[in-house]
């Protein structure tokens, strides 16, 4: 199977023997905040000479229930991302929920996401293929690994081979999700370059009752554990400097100030492996 050939995006190389990164807040809760975490990101993944997107959503339309928090809203969200992107000079990538949610934000944004629940959804994927815009596919909780093939393929079909796939756990019984480390293989079988999202792969859906748990400190040897497949081409990580504040995720989402160790004892096995 040949590589994708590499996307180059505002000064960055996605896809190439490097790893990339996806990062940022689950949602966007205020601007100044939001270019504080894009800021820190963007210094530290340039002191190691790597390629990120800042990724927040303006929207999060799966909530528990009806009192979880969800964001910023699609105005104010864009508008922001757009600033961040302009202002930092940095890729940015956010989620689309709707058909008609994928032109406007692609005007703002570089790569945009379809959440994992969405992820079959085909009027979706044709909006999001036919703005030219990276597509990132989140891998359904309910897909095996090689089903996303037609996924893709839709991304494809749709006239844009700028199609990524992203691992996030899948689910085991009631809430609890499960990493099958070898469907990363199957996963980039695919054709396209796989992405492991490592925070959201902890989650346990619904175990506070009107809202999503999870385990944050299982976030750095999930992580590790992809990259030692071989399959991986990036990786995803929400990060806060105070997740348990946050309104959405927080339980998952890795604290900013560890995140550097998190990220440096990845590279180290990413080294190992390209020896």
């Amino acid at each position: 199977m040949n590589r994708p050939s590499p996307i180059d995006v505002r000064g960055h190389r996605f896809g190439d023997e490097r790893l990339f990164f996806l990062c940022g807040p689950c949602v966007l809760e205020n601007r100044e905040l939001a270019f504080e975490i894009a800021g820190t990101l963007k210094d530290w993944f340039a002191q190691r000479n790597l390629s990120f997107a800042f990724k927040a959503s303006f929207d999060k339309a799966n909530r528990s229930s009806l009192g979880g928090g969800r964001g910023a809203g699609m105005e104010t969200g864009l508008t922001w991302l757009a600033d961040i992107r302009r202002e930092l000079e940095i890729p940015v990538l956010t989620d689309v929920h709707l058909p008609d949610q994928c032109a406007p934000a692609a005007e703002c944004v570089d790569v945009l996401q379809i959440p994992a629940f969405l992820c079959r959804q085909t009027d979706l994927l044709v909006a999001a293929a036919q703005t030219g815009a990276i597509v990132n596919v989140k891998k359904g909780q309910f897909m095996a690994p090689w089903d996303m093939g037609n996924v893709a393929q839709k991304v494809r079909d749709s006239g844009n081979h700028k199609v990524w796939l992203t691992e996030r756990g899948t689910s085991f019984g009631y809430g609890r999700l499960v990493v099958d480390m070898a469907g990363l293989q199957d996963l980039a079988e695919c054709g396209a370059p796989v992405i492991f999202d490592a925070t959201h792969s902890v989650q346990q859906p619904g175990s506070k009752g009107t809202a999503t748990g999870g385990d944050r400190t299982r976030v750095p040897a999930l992580a590790r554990a992809a990259v030692a497949t071989g399959h991986v081409s990036g990786l995803f990580f929400e990060v806060h400097p105070d997740p348990d504040s946050s309104p959405s995720d927080g339980p998952n989402m890795v604290r900013l100030n560890e995140f550097e160790r998190v990220l440096d004892g990845v590279l180290a096995v990413h080294a190992a492996l390209v020896r």
